[in-house]
């Protein structure tokens, strides 16, 4: 064996070392990669699920939220007829009782004769 030889030994030896102790980094790194595919597979997983019970949440309030605009539509139209109703009365009692109460206030007050209104302008 030469002196090449022997470099030669030693240079794979090292090499073969190099190689060893970069195997463990190697080895630990796919199983990082295999942990991190696990997860990513579990929240696919979880996630699916998750987005069906949401969309029907989402459709479940779309149709209440319709529900509430149909009976909001409802009670503008009751509002409205409410109000005409309540014109239509004020127009229809109102008016006779506006007289009556005038009438009543005229019946109510004592007549006044003209020797009692001289009588109240003269100190």
């Amino acid at each position: 064996m030469s002196g090449g030889d022997i470099a030669g030994l030693i240079a794979a030896g090292v090499f073969a070392v190099l190689v060893i102790l970069l195997a463990v980094p190697i080895l630990k790194l796919g199983a990082v990669f295999d942990e991190a595919r696990r997860a990513i597979r579990g929240v696919s997983d979880e996630t699916t699920p998750l987005l069906q019970e949401v969309t029907g949440t989402v459709a479940t309030t779309h149709e209440q939220l319709r529900r509430v605009d149909d009976i909001s539509r409802h009670l503008a139209a009751t509002a409205a007829s409410l109000s005409s109703l309540s014109a239509s009365v004020t127009a229809l009692i109102g008016t006779p009782l506006g007289r009556l109460a005038a009438v009543a206030q005229r019946l109510t007050t004592p007549a006044r004769t003209p020797t009692t209104r001289r009588t109240a302008r003269r100190p």
